[in-house]
């Protein structure tokens, strides 16, 4: 399918699940009809052949005894990254890397991803012509064919003062999605703490310590001329263009206020709680992390996504670089008591929906809606999916063999 969806679609019916609505729970069964939702029929279990009188050629896939959720969004994700450079000075090809990279998506639930890349000197895929050839990959792809919904996230470095014409011609060209401002300069931020910022750079990029000091020092130095007015010209842009704006790592309540000077939406992975509740009292949409979740801290020791999450002070979750974490984290905050299962569902699917402004589409199991639909079982209180169903179509099914008391090779 490509990336606007498909017409002339056959009926299908997802039956007798737990469908996760936006406020509630309901045993029903949902029925697709040209890639949309058409109703949701709560209570009446009807046999496949019922189904398939009542819908003449349709696919029925019985989701009884599991949960049926709308597909995961994912606005944040730089694993596309490490699937084009697993390890430092080794690149593969970028349209393998995006193969590779969207086919493992659908096993984890996420059937649209914002794949996001970095435009920054020492901070990502090294370049600006491997990011822009990245870009025009995606693009080129999602016009074409497409597994799941592709989008793109473009990050900027504010300090990369060579790359803000790039985030102009991409935005005045509807080549990216989301646009996102970040400041990974030493001092502040992710990395307040002295020599973090070397040893990530170091370790990511495969760099010496005489490297590293280079590049620090002209960091820090173009820093020191980054231009407000430019950074707002950008957001006016992105705003005209419907384009939602974010911030990165905010750790000040004068962090906030500078962001919101800038007309961004989302606040992407604030420092600590103050500056988490802070952001939420100013409108803005918080956005965690759900490997934080999944592992019950940051792994830069920064604030806990369940504390923000609990103090009501985060609405989206994102898989930052580990996607299989999003669905993990849901079903995890429903069984720690943190959230009610459709509010955490919300979290990875209509509130990431609605920060983009593609609620109208996408996000939620209503009448109306593109079928992004997911139906997920579980094995030894961890969820897996079974189906995963993009624009009414299936694109990922699974089945499994319990092989208890048989040897490996009898499998």
């Amino acid at each position: 399918m490509n990336d606007q969806g498909t017409t002339r679609l056959k009926p299908m019916i997802i039956a007798n699940g737990k469908m996760i609505l936006p406020d509630q729970i309901v045993e029903a069964s949902v029925v697709v009809l040209n890639g949309r939702i058409a109703a949701i029929v709560e209570a009446a279990k009807f046999t496949e052949e019922e189904w398939i009188g009542k819908y003449p050629g349709s696919e029925v896939i019985d989701a009884a005894n599991r949960y049926v959720l709308p597909g995961l969004i994912d606005i944040h994700c730089d694993a596309i990254e490490k699937e084009v450079q697993p390890r430092p000075n080794t690149l593969f090809p970028l349209k393998m890397a995006l193969l590779e990279f969207e086919r493992k998506l659908p096993v984890h639930g996420i059937t649209t991803m914002y794949h996001s890349l970095s435009l920054g000197v020492g901070l990502s895929l090294r370049g600006d012509h491997l990011l822009t050839s990245m870009v025009e990959e995606i693009n080129s792809y999602r016009s074409k064919r497409s597994v799941i919904r592709n989008r793109i996230h473009l990050r900027l470095e504010v300090s990369h003062l060579a790359g803000i014409p790039i985030v102009e011609r991409f935005l005045r060209d509807n080549t990216i999605d989301y646009l996102s401002f970040m400041d990974h300069s030493p001092g502040q931020g992710q990395y307040r703490e002295p020599g973090s910022f070397e040893r990530y750079v170091m370790k990511n990029q495969g760099v010496s310590a005489d490297e590293v000091r280079i590049i620090v020092e002209d960091l820090l130095e173009r820093r020191k001329m980054v231009s407000m007015e430019q950074l707002k010209q950008l957001s006016r842009l992105a705003s005209k263009q419907g384009i939602a704006l974010a911030s990165h790592d905010d750790d000040s309540l004068h962090k906030v206020n500078e962001s919101v000077g800038l007309g961004v939406s989302v606040c992407e992975f604030p420092i600590n709680l103050e500056t988490a509740t802070y952001a939420t009292s100013k409108g803005l949409r918080v956005c965690v992390g759900a490997p934080n979740v999944v592992r019950g801290a940051s792994h830069d020791k920064n604030l806990k996504a369940i504390d923000a999450i609990a103090a009501n002070a985060a609405y989206i979750l994102c898989s930052d670089y580990h996607p299989s974490s999003m669905l993990a984290a849901v079903f995890k905050l429903e069984n720690e008591g943190i959230a009610a299962l459709p509010e955490a569902v919300r979290m990875a699917s209509l509130n990431p929906a609605q920060a983009l402004g593609a609620a109208g589409e996408l996000g939620s199991i209503e009448p109306g809606k593109a079928a992004d639909l997911i139906i997920v079982d579980h094995y030894d209180g961890l969820p897996w999916v079974t189906h995963t169903i993009v624009g009414g179509q299936l694109v990922y099914a699974s089945k499994t063999r319990y092989c208890e008391g048989l040897a490996f090779s009898e499998w």
